[in-house]
């Protein structure tokens, strides 16, 4: 009776373990918590703002192609997209025929009009066309979701835009704490972001990116156990069968 009780006991852990094993992950899907029909509100869109360092493209032009021309730098940074400018420590970029122009903590659209004021409010142009587009703004994406730089091609750039520009996450991928690591003055904060659940998602402050976020995707803790001498033997199901044959064995011998 007692033999037969262990093997039973045995076996039952076992059939757990199988079952266990085959069970559906719950942390792959997107949007668990958004079904049909219902609304989540958004955290209010944060546009891009300039920074120091970054790198823009500026293009003035007007009905008098001789006057646009005198907004182009004349060294090798103008291309027929305009001129490009690198944002100094101060956020001051060095415009032509306007001189010094503060342009950090400005979005792309007011950069644009604050050039296009001074341009008639000095009279050189009566109907300029001010174009200001990114040139060198990105950010980075580490870890399970392939690394590489993501250039920032919208005003309004959110993290699903980064991903989705990688091709999305691998299958191995946490998608429940994804990592958002911004710098601001100096100061590095890191934010959590859980892909699975769209409230979160849309509430967090690292939904919208700025330039030189760096995005990291750790992977599940199957693709960390791969890294050991174990590797994934110990949760596979014939580990605990022949974990559970081995003591039914043994138990047999023993009570000869």
């Amino acid at each position: 009776m007692k033999k037969s009780f262990l093997s039973f006991g045995v076996l039952t852990v076992a059939v757990l373990a199988l079952f266990s094993s085959c069970s559906v992950p719950q942390d792959i899907a997107y949007f668990q918590d958004f079904n049909a029909g219902k609304s989540i509100m958004v955290q209010n869109p944060v546009e891009i703002k300039f920074k120091a360092d970054d790198e823009i493209r500026i293009h003035v032009s007007s009905q008098r192609k001789e006057l646009s021309d005198l907004f182009s730098l004349s060294s090798g940074t103008t291309t027929g997209e305009g001129s490009r400018y690198t944002i100094d420590s101060e956020g001051y970029i060095r415009f032509p025929m306007l001189g010094m122009i503060h342009v950090a903590g400005l979005n792309r659209q007011e950069l644009q009009e604050t050039i296009r004021n001074m341009i008639i409010e000095k009279d050189l142009i009566k109907d300029p066309i001010v174009t200001v587009d990114y040139s060198n703004l990105y950010v980075i994406v580490l870890g399970d979701a392939g690394a590489g730089r993501v250039e920032i091609d919208r005003d309004k750039f959110t993290i699903l835009d980064a991903i989705g520009t990688r091709g999305d996450l691998n299958i191995t991928g946490q998608r429940t704490n994804v990592k958002v690591i911004r710098e601001n003055y100096g100061k590095k904060t890191v934010y959590e972001v859980n892909l699975c659940s769209a409230e979160d998602l849309y509430s967090s402050p690292a939904y919208y990116l700025q330039q030189n976020d760096v995005i990291y995707v750790e992977m599940n803790k199957k693709q960390k156990r791969n890294a050991t001498v174990m590797g994934n033997s110990v949760v596979q199901p014939s580990f605990w069968m022949g974990l559970a044959t081995f003591v039914v064995s043994a138990l047999a011998w023993f009570n000869k």
